[in-house]
Formats: structure tokens, sequence, C-alpha cells
């Protein structure tokens, strides 16, 4: 039975291969998102924008939030309902 379960599973071995790749992909992403050395240069440059004068205060600010945010969040892409500070 073995044999013929995995004779009539073949033609989904592409499909597999490109969901196992897929999710490697976004495992990878996401360990560079939550790397500490890239959230410092993306708040560097955020500070560097704001100081050039291509961000106002207010956007610096939700930028800068928004970076802590996705650091803080549980990995799995699942996020706290949105709540005004």
């Amino acid at each position: 039975m073995g044999l013929v379960s995995a004779i009539l599973s073949l033609p989904l071995a592409p499909v597999r291969g490109v969901i196992w790749l897929g999710e490697l992909i976004q495992d990878q992403v996401e360990q560079q998102r939550q790397d500490p050395a890239t959230v410092r240069l993306e708040l560097e440059e955020i500070d560097a924008a704001a100081t050039a004068g291509r961000l106002s205060e207010e956007e610096r600010k939700q930028a800068q939030r928004a970076v802590l945010h996705r650091r803080l969040r549980p990995p799995g892409g699942t996020t706290a309902p949105n709540r005004k500070e």
C-alpha cells in the first residue's frame, strides 16, 4: 500500500517543494526582521531622515513605533489588538 500511495502522491512533490521553500524563506525573513542589528539600523535611518528634514517629528515617532512593534510582536505573525497610546 505504501508504494501505491507514494506513486499516486508523486505529482504533488513539486507543490510540496514549493510550499517548503516558501516556509523556509518566510522563516529567514522573520529572523532577519527580528535581528537587533537590523532594528538598530532602521532606527538610525529614521533618525537620520528626521535630522535631514525628510520626516516630521510625528512621522519619526510613528516609524519608530512601527519598528519597535514589529520587534516586540510574537513570532508567527499574530498581533495584539491595536491600542491607542
